[in-house]
């Protein structure tokens, strides 16, 4: 009898997410992930939810209202400015800046247009006011070891990947 995804047990999964309006893949994690399930909650809520229960070959798709889980779009968040005021190594669209407020608080902006005069960043994450589907592969389901359990992943001596790719995404 093949092993169930609940607490306590080390899963590894690849997936990926569609906008559901669409149809574009938005991501695609196609090597291993691998988490404790009930120790490192990594992905939305109701797909750690959806997971229970499931087992090795298993293939699942979780419907995500992204403003349930990042809430509504907010548009004072999108900042443009002079190209020249953007330091080089953010002049791509895709670049990840972290930002700092005047209270000390970071947030994560994304490039996302530019032209030869200006750049557009966005600061809200880019699930928001979307619909989109978690496909879920389940690749491995075992018991935890105390190691993994503690630290809510796959340990270097039993990562069947490179662990600097093993983050949560």
């Amino acid at each position: 009898m093949s092993e169930t995804i609940q607490d306590g047990k080390f899963v590894e999964l690849t997936y990926k997410v569609t906008d559901r309006r669409t149809g574009h893949v938005l991501t695609r994690v196609e090597f291993p992930l691998g988490y404790v399930h009930g120790h490192n909650e990594i992905l939305a809520p109701s797909v750690h939810m959806a997971l229970e229960g499931k087992s090795a070959g298993d293939r699942i798709e979780v419907p995500i209202d992204g403003n349930q889980i990042f809430g509504p779009r907010d548009e004072s968040l999108v900042f443009t400015d002079r190209i020249e005021n953007v330091p080089e190594e953010y002049r791509q669209v895709g670049c990840s800046i972290l930002m700092e407020n005047d209270r000390g608080q970071t947030r994560s902006f994304v490039v996302t247009w530019l032209d030869d005069e200006k750049l557009t960043v966005d600061g809200n994450n880019p699930l928001c006011g979307r619909e989109v589907v978690f496909t879920l592969e389940i690749l491995g389901v075992r018991d935890a070891t105390e190691d993994e359990t503690r630290l809510g992943q796959a340990t270097v001596a039993n990562a069947d990947v490179d662990p600097a790719l093993m983050r949560p995404v």
